[in-house]
């Protein structure tokens, strides 16, 4: 048992809000996931040609500022960072997979968390409340964002373990339920040279999600194929660059809402998180159906 929320701002306007309106939902989800807390934030897009990590290393001093300026140097780059608890945020000039290539070889203890344009992952262990403060998710401005708080069970409770997953450029994944064959699917996906981290099974779905894109399918193609060829029992949020999608498998044994106004669109585990938006009394509101793919995204209708 597992909480998602996910909120999409479709009025620009609202943007330096989001945060703020995204606190309380995940925290509302808390006694859905106790054990650790995650959110996804597409916010501050990076210049054509740079790239944006996060990064998380578990140690409260660690040199983050070291590892800035030995990349730089190796890379002969521009970079700035931010840090955010045991998160950092590097953006820099050099090609994403030269970036991380270098970091796994000089810094192997720090985990790569996402590596895109938008994104901005933070996730640990603990109560939703306690990591939304830790990473001041309040303060945060974005277009939109998705969240979850765990209660594990078929893995590790560990920040690694956590959600959100990525394992595409600016493409996340958020997962409530189980899958019966991910490890399979997750030998198969490292013989095709999509990388997985942990034993977790959300991760394994993002990594499908993650070859199926490669392969040059859309996403809505991608979502398609997976509710045929992963087994078992999910609801899905997906965070892209431009927007986000939610899917239920054909079983639909996970429930999920959905709330859309002329200014935003809320998805939740339950009505309950959404209920926390302004507007949410006069949204639409409806429940997924079963094996149906739904997805916003800018400078697109929904399809």
């Amino acid at each position: 048992m597992c909480g998602i929320v996910g909120l999409y701002l479709k009025d620009d306007a609202l943007q330096p809000e989001l945060g703020r309106r995204m606190a309380p939902m995940l925290i509302e989800m808390t006694d859905r996931g106790p054990d650790s807390a995650g959110f996804a934030v597409y916010r501050n897009g990076v210049p054509e040609g740079w790239s944006k990590l996060t990064l998380y290393h578990p140690a409260a001093g660690y040199d983050w500022a070291g590892l800035e300026q030995g990349l730089a140097a190796a890379l002969d780059a521009s970079c700035e960072g931010v840090r955010r608890a045991s998160h950092f945020v590097l953006t820099t000039s050099a090609p994403a997979e030269e970036a991380r290539r270098w970091i796994g070889e000089q810094h192997g203890d720090v985990r790569v968390m996402s590596v895109g344009e938008a994104i901005e992952i933070y996730k640990e262990k603990g109560l939703p409340r306690e990591v939304a403060a830790r990473f001041e998710l309040e303060s945060m401005a974005g277009s939109h964002a998705v969240g979850h708080t765990r209660m594990a069970t078929e893995s590790a409770v560990t920040t690694e373990h956590s959600h959100p997953f990525s394992t595409g450029r600016d493409l996340c994944l958020v997962h409530n339920g189980s899958l019966s064959n991910h490890n399979r699917l997750r030998a198969w996906l490292r013989r095709h040279g999509v990388e997985i981290q942990t034993d977790n099974d959300t991760e394994v779905a993002a990594g499908y999600l993650t070859y199926r894109l490669r392969e040059g399918a859309s996403l809505d193609e991608a979502l398609q194929a997976a509710l045929k060829d992963l087994d078992g029992f999910f609801t899905f949020a997906v965070g892209t660059r431009d927007g986000f999608a939610v899917v239920r498998d054909p079983i639909a044994c996970k429930h999920a809402v959905l709330a859309e106004t002329d200014q935003w669109v809320a998805m939740a585990t339950e009505y309950r998180a959404i209920a926390k938006l302004a507007g949410s009394e006069t949204a639409r509101i409806w429940e997924p159906v079963p094996g149906e793919i739904y997805s916003w995204q800018r400078a697109a209708e929904r399809h």
